[in-house]
């Protein structure tokens, strides 16, 4: 028995459907994802009056670009992006060498009681980061054994940043796809643990090291309670936390600038490196 004919190809209908869903789906999560991005900036633009109206408006009805330049004047943003970036690229070295040995050592050295080690640090992915601050300020406060006050120093941001558990993870998953063969070849050769990983390890490592890169520098831009905590000189401090401690008398539309300039290198960096996070992270996932 012939099925029955129609005007419309089912299967065209289908399809019709899919893509019909598949635009609205990709549409709406843009819109999502730069509905906020869109209005930091265009409120940015707006006069004083404006940016506090309720309802908030769509689109400046009149554009005041020189709220950009007097965020970048008053709220000093120039020094405060040193300061980031000081501190950005010293937690990234501390964390290319501490958790590359950690993650190394685990992966290929096998320590007595490291997978016991290895579930404790990923217990802790389980913490609230809010609930550490309070330990973590009291540490750095009175350094144990050493006893010093590492407050309004660069150390109260950079050593906390090392003991990151996502990033030894991170980089241990991939350590286990490297194959031993080539460590035990190395090891023939007379090469030590330490030689083995600057020489082999390290080199086969690019992709997951710019993405361990990537998530250190982001991770230090963002953050904004703790840099407050550490670092109470405003002129000391992060960019969103020193926005923060000097926003007093400044106009809300200024701030909002403040914080659309905030977030313009952490926007590039995804889009210039969005490559390679995604390779970085997929790369040791299968092993061949």
């Amino acid at each position: 028995m012939s099925g029955t004919r129609t005007l419309v190809n089912p299967v065209q209908l289908n399809r019709t459907v899919y893509r019909v869903v598949l635009v609205a789906v990709v549409l709406l999560a843009t819109l999502v994802f730069l509905g906020p991005l869109y209005l930091l900036v265009t409120n940015g633009l707006k006069g004083t009056a404006e940016s506090i109206r309720t309802p908030p408006t769509l689109y400046p009805h009149q554009v005041v670009a020189a709220n950009y330049g007097d965020a970048w004047n008053r709220l000093n943003i120039a020094q405060l992006l040193l300061n980031t970036l000081w501190y950005a690229f010293g937690a990234l070295a501390f964390q290319l060498v501490l958790d590359v040995a950690a993650a190394y050592s685990l992966s290929k050295l096998r320590p007595v009681l490291g997978k016991a080690v290895l579930g404790l640090m990923l217990a802790t992915l389980m913490i609230p980061a809010m609930v550490l601050v309070v330990p973590q300020y009291l540490t750095v406060l009175d350094l144990p054994l050493l006893h010093l006050n590492l407050l309004n120093t660069p150390w109260a941001i950079w050593l906390p940043s090392v003991a990151n558990a996502f990033t030894i993870y991170l980089l241990k998953r991939f350590f286990d796809s490297v194959p031993q063969e080539l460590l035990d070849s190395a090891s023939v050769d007379g090469a030590g643990p330490l030689r083995t990983l600057i020489s082999i390890v390290l080199p086969m490592s690019r992709p997951i090291l710019g993405v361990v890169s990537i998530f250190a520098l982001v991770n230090v831009w963002k953050d904004f309670l703790w840099p407050l905590l550490a670092e109470p000189d405003p002129a000391r401090q992060t960019l969103n936390a020193g926005i923060y401690s000097l926003s007093l008398g400044v106009p809300e539309n200024v701030l909002i600038a403040a914080a659309a300039i905030s977030a313009v290198p952490t926007v590039l960096f995804f889009l210039v490196f969005q490559r390679s996070i995604m390779s970085g992270l997929t790369a040791g996932s299968l092993k061949g």
